[in-house]
């Protein structure tokens, strides 16, 4: 089974987290009063960057910007498809003005930028695997702007409802393993009560293969991941996750974010995919 797995190479955009910090609350995992180490930081940081070119992906890095401690976490930008863009809107006024920053990376690749009209989160709450955009609701991005990105993409988008505040994220609650490419069907990892019971019968029917995870293993990020197809980058925490992983024909790659958790956000959440 592990040797039927074949990893894609994929294009990733990161941000050094230089100016890391806690300064504010705006999820359950962050505390005013936190300290934070930004020389571990960056360390971990690096060592998921190295981690990544050693399996053979590419990663371009936006200049971070001082004053913006959360624009390490690439994801939430933009979502990217087909070489197009879709830029984000966040709901904490803290973090809007990282969205000009890695719109003007974007555009300086020689990409066009939709900017949304409604907030949106980028692939915090947006997720294309197989003929869909998973998109999820209930904290940040919202439903009008799923319909923006439906529009925008011509791709069918699928809402569902997150319940739990530690999961305010749809991309700390659920990962795609297989995206549908060339190679085995689509298919996801996720914690089912993260989200609405409507929503968790839609997850079913549409990914009945799917690993399911526990809630230990999404506290610890470890659905904060990223997959290549074969090669997982996981939170070494999540140790019942990685054994599922395992044993379905999957690598774990253990990166350890744990500085980074203190402001809510993982591997994933470091790491926004250029999908040309």
């Amino acid at each position: 089974m592990p040797n039927s797995r074949v990893s894609r190479p994929k294009h990733f955009l990161v941000c050094e987290p230089s100016h890391f910090a806690v300064q504010y609350a705006i999820n359950p995992w962050m505390h005013e009063d936190t300290q934070v180490d930004v020389d571990l930081a960056r360390g971990q940081w690096a060592e998921l960057i190295r981690a990544y070119r050693a399996h053979g992906h590419t990663v371009d890095s936006v200049e971070p910007v001082a004053g913006l401690p959360d624009m390490v976490f690439a994801a939430n930008s933009a979502l990217v498809v087909e070489g197009r863009v879709f830029g984000s809107l966040f709901h904490a006024p803290q973090r809007r003005p990282e969205s000009t920053a890695y719109e003007t990376w974007f555009k300086n690749a020689g990409f066009d930028v939709q900017h949304p009209e409604s907030v949106c989160e980028g692939e915090g709450d947006l997720v294309p695997v197989g003929p869909y955009i998973l998109a999820g609701t209930g904290f940040r991005t919202t439903r009008d702007a799923h319909r923006e990105v439906q529009e925008f993409f011509g791709i069918p988008t699928i809402g569902l409802q997150l319940v739990d505040p530690y999961f305010y994220h749809m991309d700390t609650a659920l990962f795609v393993l297989d995206d549908g490419g060339d190679g085995p069907e689509a298919n996801i990892a996720y914690y089912p009560e993260a989200f609405s019971p409507g929503s968790r019968e839609v997850l079913g029917r549409l990914f009945p293969e799917a690993v399911i995870a526990t809630r230990e293993d999404a506290m610890a990020f470890g659905l904060n991941s990223v997959s290549d197809g074969r090669h997982v980058f996981i939170s070494p925490r999540a140790e019942a996750l990685a054994d599922q992983l395992t044993r379905h024909g999957y690598v774990p790659v253990p990166v350890d974010l744990s500085e980074l958790h203190k402001a809510g956000g993982g591997i994933k959440c470091c790491t926004q995919e250029i999908r040309s």
